[in-house]
């Protein structure tokens, strides 16, 4: 079993900045993939960045958050600056890839980090 632990979220005015940490943990054979979703009230859960290796984004955070990952350590961080209150949502962990004992790839979840973005 691979546990996903978020932490770094909070309130933060708009212009602000916050850094997101996700640390896994567990009975891990190998992950590849590593991201972040977010969920607002009422809205369906968006995919805002990923890293593979390589890095993606969301058109609306691109040019504002940074994902990075340490892959001594199975964690992955999401800097995000300029934050706007259209920012504000619980953010999720992910991480795509194998426990020992799974015979295929699975996505596993963190229990998510609210991120608050006053006006």
């Amino acid at each position: 079993q691979v546990q996903l632990v978020e932490s770094g979220g909070g309130l933060v005015q708009a212009g602000g900045s916050l850094r997101l940490s996700c640390a896994a943990s567990g009975s891990i054979f190998r992950l590849n993939a590593m991201g972040w979703y977010r969920q607002a009230p009422g809205n369906q859960r968006e995919w805002v960045a990923g890293s593979t290796g390589n890095t993606n984004y969301a058109n609306s955070v691109k040019g504002r958050f940074t994902i990075s990952r340490d892959n001594t350590k199975n964690t992955v961080y999401l800097q995000m600056n300029s934050l706007r209150p259209e920012d504000t949502a619980r953010y999720y962990c992910y991480a795509d890839g194998y426990g020992f004992g799974d015979s295929a790839p699975r996505r596993y979840w963190g229990q998510g980090t609210q991120v608050t973005v006053s006006s």
